[in-house]
């Protein structure tokens, strides 16, 4: 069996221009989806198995815990940074995982400059940030569908109302 160092899969801003000059270099296409993903679930793992087939690398952006309070409120995230973060990690369909502090991850798109931009069926196309930039040196922007009934913010509702 195959293993698999965690910490090699987890990108920060200092290794990133290194990181993505090898994968460039080598030719690799690369997939760019972001979420919080606070509490990981059959639609999360469903984005991510979609986001995986259309290229060769897949880096998953995660908005740090400060991100995620300033998003969704005081009371998240429910798991912290770290423990999504390595959670991430671990999910094979994963190449690399980066935490950012910002509320959109555009400065990671400028700097990554994937070839595909993915998210979930929650967006669409003309919403989602950095689809301009992409567009702007011809890289697919494309909205994976969603899967109805997996929604971190409604689990946490339904589990509030028990």
């Amino acid at each position: 069996m195959k293993s698999i160092k965690l910490s090699d899969k987890i990108l920060n801003f200092e290794n990133l221009p290194e990181n993505i000059s090898e994968l460039k270099y080598l030719q690799k296409t690369i997939a760019f989806t972001n979420g919080c993903f606070d509490i990981l679930h059959y639609g999360h793992v469903q984005l991510l198995i979609e986001c995986a087939s259309l290229a060769d690398i897949l880096i998953v952006g995660v908005n740090s815990d400060i991100s995620v309070k300033r998003i969704k409120g005081l009371e998240r995230p429910i798991n912290n940074e770290k423990s999504r973060t390595m959670t991430l990690a671990s999910l094979l369909m994963i190449d690399y995982v980066i935490l950012f502090n910002e509320d959109t991850p555009i400065e990671l798109i400028k700097n990554i400059r994937p070839d595909i931009l993915l998210k979930g069926g929650d967006w669409t196309e003309d919403n989602i940030v950095g689809s301009d930039f992409v567009h702007s040196y011809n890289g697919i922007v494309k909205v994976i569908p969603y899967i109805k009934g997996y929604s971190t913010t409604e689990t946490i509702s339904k589990i509030a109302k028990l």
